[in-house]
């Protein structure tokens, strides 16, 4: 089992920057894929960004050039760091650990709003 706990979400103007953290616990944190995901209202949970055990990241195209994921084993902890953030972002924010269909845990995710 893995524990994972959101945090850094919040409400923030268009343009501006704030940074998520995903603390984990229970697990091997090192090799799992750390995965961000987000879900708007009505709309489907959609990955934004993820990087392996291996340090390799993917992004969904709307977020290239703006966000940044990044992890730290040493703390057992995922980042995503969000710039130039437009409305279009908002959503529920959620961390994923997946290692295999059998491992794959979730946060209770975060709010990020983007409004002015």
């Amino acid at each position: 089992q893995v524990q994972l706990v959101e945090s850094g979400g919040g409400l923030v103007q268009p343009g501006g920057s704030l940074r998520l953290s995903c603390a984990a616990s229970g697990s091997i944190f090192s090799v799992y894929t750390m995965g961000w995901y987000r879900q708007a209202p009505e709309k489907q949970r959609e990955l934004v960004a993820s990087i392996t055990s291996g340090g390799y990241t993917q992004y969904a195209d709307s977020v290239k050039g703006r966000f940044t994921i990044s992890r730290d084993n040493a703390k057992s902890t995922v980042y995503l760091q969000m710039n130039s953030l437009k409305p279009e972002d908002t959503a529920v924010y959620y961390c994923n650990a997946h290692y295999n269909s059998a491992y794959d845990f979730w946060g209770q995710g975060t709010q990020v709003t983007v409004s002015s």
